[in-house]
């Protein structure tokens, strides 16, 4: 199983770290030769779900259309990795039961450690009344019941956190160790 397709499913609220984690997992597993593919939710809105809106009935849309995408890359051996707020658990478990092999992370961080970070300005268009329906503020965030992992990126560095992820991958079957990756 370490050489199959997967899918790392990064859930949390806005400025939480998940993009950040993306990033840098995506970077790590290229190196030790995987094709990964990140749907980062900011870029999934702009091209595959442009038009949705925020209502509940047009995230679920949104999650779904990332999850069959994750779903067709990981059936055909890609590292998939999803960077999306995905707010409602039944979304997510949808998405789980879809792909089959699926990992899913909550990013766990308070909202006022969001809300402080707030890298794309968004909380500061919640608190001036330019957006509404915002997740964690007068929307629902429902945390998951059952993740792989829960990485608290307010506790931890993130190198911390990369480095539990990898643990995590690994333990899961899905990742070879690097020293068996070093030694091949």
């Amino acid at each position: 199983m370490a050489n199959a397709g997967f899918t790392i499913w990064f859930t949390g609220l806005s400025g939480a770290g998940k993009s950040t984690l993306s990033e840098i997992i995506e970077q790590r597993l290229r190196a030790r030769g995987r094709n990964v593919e990140v749907l980062d939710g900011d870029v999934v809105r702009t091209h595959l779900s442009k038009g949705l809106g925020f209502s509940k009935e047009d995230r679920d849309t949104n999650i779904k259309r990332i999850a069959f995408v994750c779903g067709l890359l990981s059936r055909n051996g890609v590292v998939c990795i999803s960077a999306a707020i995905s707010p409602y658990r039944e979304a997510r478990e949808w998405a789980r039961q879809e792909i089959g092999n699926f990992v899913e992370i909550y990013v766990k961080c308070p909202i006022d450690v969001c809300r402080q970070r707030d890298v794309k300005g968004l909380y500061k268009l919640v608190d001036e009344g330019k957006v509404k329906n915002f997740t964690g503020v007068d929307d629902p965030y429902e945390e998951p019941e059952n993740p792989e992992l829960v990485i608290e990126t307010d506790k931890e560095t993130i190198e911390e956190s990369i480095s539990r992820i990898f643990a995590r991958l690994e333990e899961l079957g899905y990742l070879e160790s690097e020293t068996v990756v070093g030694r091949a």
